[in-house]
């Protein structure tokens, strides 16, 4: 038999596996928890005992014995469609059980911000979102609201509940809408990269010419998630207002699409977010440097993302409807709604 180092094959050929077994006890003793004095008793007893694995933070954990309405799969509403075509749940009233979805994502301890703009004479509105935002948005979850706005000194005093916060960031004023309109993205890019990324979970972006009225909450998690607009969905996508030349970045063509999403609700992981924002901000700058505007400025190309990059959870209408609007029958709750206004008074060269 061959030697190496002066060591026989078959002693190092040992050795080698040898360690290979130790590595693998190693390696699954981290990977489980330690048996509770329960467990071991139950052991002890005859009684099989549970091992629990750690689990990656997306890993939905139940807590033991939570008493809740059995779930059916040939129950519900049948009025909805409630799954996308790409299996993407739809979120209606009556599709979900708040009770259990609260009671896993308080045990991960999660962290969602919202970013609103407040800028011009939309400081109007900031009052009533901050305030309904504490009775209805993510109620008994740590919350940081960011305001972006070039009048901080207007920003009203909100008292807020334990874990939740507000943050005021300055940013300049615009004599067009339009271009407020489209650097948000940007500046939801940089916020990101500066502060988010650090210690927040989910993030949601959102227009502060809304009131919640209802429950938006757990159900609303996901890793990308796009809202559809109230104005659109009952229509046919051809009547959808996406950028329609080819020479936009942002263009759909026809027969193309899904939903019409809103500009003024999404959200989903810090990472997702910070893509998706990244990926907009970079086909406007694009675009405007071809003297190109797409139709709709930042929901144009959020439209034309979501197209492509499917979204992994779909709010209904409820999740941004219309004040002017009256509820249609599928509408069992609004949980969040863009308040009527003049635009001729609060945009600047409307």
């Amino acid at each position: 038999m061959y030697l190496f180092n002066n060591k026989p094959a078959s002693v190092i050929l040992l050795s080698a596996l040898l360690l290979g077994v130790l590595y693998m006890y190693i390696y699954q003793s981290s990977r489980c928890r330690v048996m509770s004095s329960d467990q071991q008793g139950n052991a002890v007893n005859g009684r099989s005992a549970e091992v629990h694995v750690e689990t990656h933070g997306l890993h939905l954990v139940a807590p033991d014995h939570l008493q809740y309405q059995q779930p059916s799969i040939v129950k519900g509403r049948n009025d909805v469609v409630s799954v996308t075509p790409w299996l993407a749940p739809i979120v209606w009233e009556g599709t979900f059980n708040p009770i259990l979805l609260d009671s896993i994502y308080k045990a991960k301890n999660i962290t969602v911000a919202a970013t609103v703009f407040a800028v011009g004479k939309y400081i109007m509105f900031l009052k009533n979102f901050l305030e309904t935002a504490e009775q209805h948005f993510f109620v008994g979850f740590n919350v940081h609201i960011y305001v972006f706005t070039d009048r901080p000194g207007e920003v009203p005093q909100v008292k807020m509940a334990a874990g939740r916060q507000l943050t005021v960031r300055s940013v300049p004023s615009s004599n067009r809408w339009q271009e407020i309109s489209a650097r948000r993205m940007e500046l939801i890019q940089l916020l990101i990269e500066e502060k988010l990324r650090y210690y927040v979970d989910y993030v949601f972006c959102l227009d502060v010419d809304s009131n919640f009225h209802g429950r938006w909450g757990t159900e609303s998690l996901g890793d990308l998630v796009a809202v559809i607009h109230p104005g659109y969905y009952l229509d046919d996508r051809s009547k959808f207002p996406y950028e329609r030349r080819p020479q936009s970045r942002a263009y759909i063509a026809a027969g193309e699409g899904d939903f019409y999403y809103c500009g003024g609700a999404f959200g989903g992981l810090i990472e997702e977010v910070h893509l998706l924002a990244k990926t907009c901000r970079a086909n406007f700058e694009a675009d405007a440097k071809e003297g190109i505007e797409a139709a709709w400025q930042e929901e144009s190309h959020l439209n034309r993302y979501m197209w492509i990059n499917k979204p992994t959870k779909v709010l209904s209408p409820e999740y941004l409807w219309q004040d002017f609007k009256s509820r249609n029958p599928e509408i069992h709750i609004i949980r969040f709604s863009g308040v009527v206004k003049n635009y001729a008074e609060i945009r600047p060269n409307a």
